[in-house]
């Protein structure tokens, strides 16, 4: 991973799950912060693909865990995946928060649609 990439570590996230899937309705299965400006996407797993969209409209490559538990970082320049500074809270989504989320919108063949 760049090491110089353009992470601000004040920023924190935009909310607790994806705001993308949030106006329309939809759903994830594993949430991505982008590290330079707090944004969370769903993962590339999920239908819509709200981080990768993210880095491809905003040119931001790095996206760490949005997931309890997980810290890693992941650069979409290089697909390289490491450690990164810590990143102002919160870390994760709140854990009360089911994986895959939000409760109530998830489908019940909803590995028939993931990627």
């Amino acid at each position: 991973m760049d090491v110089n990439a353009p992470i601000d570590p004040t920023v924190a996230p935009s909310g607790p799950g994806c705001g993308d899937c949030d106006v329309v309705g939809g759903w994830w299965v594993h949430l991505r912060r982008c590290a330079q400006c707090g944004h969370v996407g769903c993962c590339d797993s999920s239908p819509a693909q709200h981080a990768s969209a993210h880095f491809a409209a905003t040119g931001h490559p790095i996206m760490r865990s949005y997931e309890p538990g997980e810290d890693w970082f992941f650069d979409y320049l290089t697909s390289d995946s490491g450690t990164g500074p810590e990143l102002a809270p919160p870390r994760h989504r709140p854990l009360d928060q089911p994986s895959p989320g939000p409760a109530g919108r998830v489908p019940a063949d909803w590995r028939a649609q993931t990627h």
